[in-house]
């Protein structure tokens, strides 16, 4: 890459009227260059050194657009955050106007040059190291982008701003709390299990996708509201069988992740749905994050909160495949964290699941009178197990819930397989490349 002001580059962008928002790009960046605020996803020119490590994951595709532009006039975060929709792309005659107007200015805004990203790259890493002894955890080092090789084929982005249809219309069939919290406070505080119905309209969805839902009216700048993302939390043939609907698990959101107040937009609209009502659906999205279908293929599933929608999904397709005696599988375990055993969703029917078909455990950061507990403390419990897990082909691991959590949890699986006598260089290698641990949080 050159450093003259009038070079025309190929600046990276998403596009804002696919993307839902579901943070992938931004945890799978290498060296930070998108960001995001209320509205938008965004990438920093100055930052982002084209490595392609967030196209494969973003599940709508808005990650993979570029457009041409002078060097010094690329697009700024400030102005890409204004956006409702991709800027046209500048003509011949347009890019050479700008580039020469460009030469009396100067280059704040430019890409990068590859020293430059060195540089960057190298602070950003530093800073990381010298935080921690530990290694960096990220999602893009550690999580694969690629399904397991027997997992069945993914249907996505059937419907949606850029598709021929723009959403589909699912009806409401069934909007029940699935959490203690929430029975003595009122209805601000609990989780839903909200069943959607497609009717004769195609929607197949595997466990481990997620779809988006477009919440009625417009936000505080006079916009519709864009699409929010929420994992399937039933298996393929629906969450009643032989009928084409699906379920969400979703929790009323009133504080972001940093702990601030905040009226969540999607979640209150979808707790607060009745039976028979409507609502927009797109997608479905996802085609990595899926189970594997090989007969004794085992799963690991840890998760906390509504993480605990795609591990629902999956458990309960092993449930009814074993009902009928068709597919023979390999062990499943559970790690399900919540603050306390209230919050936690669907308690009360995992302890009805048969002990030979699952075994689960269970952390609780707040029990009043109790030790904090989180999901890697009931990890290292099961060390010996989960040591013979990651050292087996045939095992797939699955995290979702928030990014607090990830960091803990691959840092578990790393002690887990060093204690055990495993390289674990060379098994985390093996376990991205093989579509054997996928990382799914927010």
């Amino acid at each position: 890459m050159g450093t003259s002001d009038n070079q025309v580059i190929k600046q990276h962008l998403i596009d804002p009227e696919i993307c839902i928002r579901c943070n992938t790009c931004e945890s799978v960046c290498p060296v930070g260059a998108i960001t995001h605020d209320s509205r938008n996803y965004v990438v920093k020119a100055e930052v982002c050194n084209l490595c392609m490590a967030c196209i494969s994951p973003c599940p709508t595709g808005s990650i993979d657009n570029w457009r041409e532009v002078p060097k010094a006039r690329a697009y700024s975060v400030e102005e890409q955050l204004t956006w409702d929709d991709l800027p046209a792309a500048l003509s011949p005659e347009q890019l050479g106007v700008a580039a020469s107007s460009a030469n009396a200015g100067t280059a704040e805004t430019a890409a990068p040059s590859e020293a430059h990203l060195s540089a960057e790259s190298a602070d950003l890493n530093g800073a990381s190291v010298s935080a921690s002894a530990s290694p960096v955890v990220t999602s893009s080092a550690w999580g694969s982008t690629v399904p397991p090789w027997s997992a069945a084929h993914a249907y996505t982005n059937l419907y949606g701003p850029k598709s021929a249809e723009k959403f589909i219309q699912a009806k409401v069939v069934g909007n029940a709390r699935v959490t203690e919290v929430g029975a003595n406070l009122g209805s601000d505080y609990d989780t839903h299990h909200i069943v959607l119905d497609f009717g004769h309209l195609p929607f197949p969805v595997l466990e481990g996708q997620s779809i988006g839902i477009i919440p009625p009216g417009v936000d505080a700048k006079g916009r519709p509201h864009h699409a929010r993302q929420y994992s399937i939390a039933s298996p393929r043939n629906g969450e009643r069988p032989g009928y084409n609907n699906l379920s969400l698990t979703v929790k009323r959101v009133l504080e972001d992740h940093s702990g601030q107040p905040v009226r969540g937009v999607g979640s209150n609209y979808l707790c607060d749905l009745q039976i028979g009502e409507t609502v927009q659906v797109i997608g479905p999205f996802g085609s990595s994050f899926l189970m594997p279908n090989h007969p004794k293929s085992s799963i690991v599933m840890i998760c906390t909160g509504t993480g605990s929608a795609p591990m629902r999904a999956m458990t309960e397709w092993r449930r009814r495949l074993r009902q009928s005696g068709k597919f023979e599988g390999g062990k499943l375990m559970l790690f399900f964290g919540a603050r306390t055993q209230q919050e936690l969703p669907y308690f009360g029917p995992l302890q009805k699941l048969p002990k030979d078909f699952i075994d689960s455990h269970f952390a609780f950061s707040r029990t009043a009178g109790q030790p904090k507990v989180y999901v890697q403390d009931r990890m290292r419990e099961r060390a010996a197990d989960l040591a013979l897990l990651l050292n087996d082909p045939n095992a797939y691991f699955y995290v979702c819930g928030l990014k607090s959590m990830e960091e803990g949890v691959v840092l578990a699986l790393r002690d887990i397989a060093q204690q055990a006598g495993l390289n674990w260089d060379n098994l985390a290698a093996d376990l991205k490349r093989q579509g054997r641990l996928h990382l799914e949080t927010y």
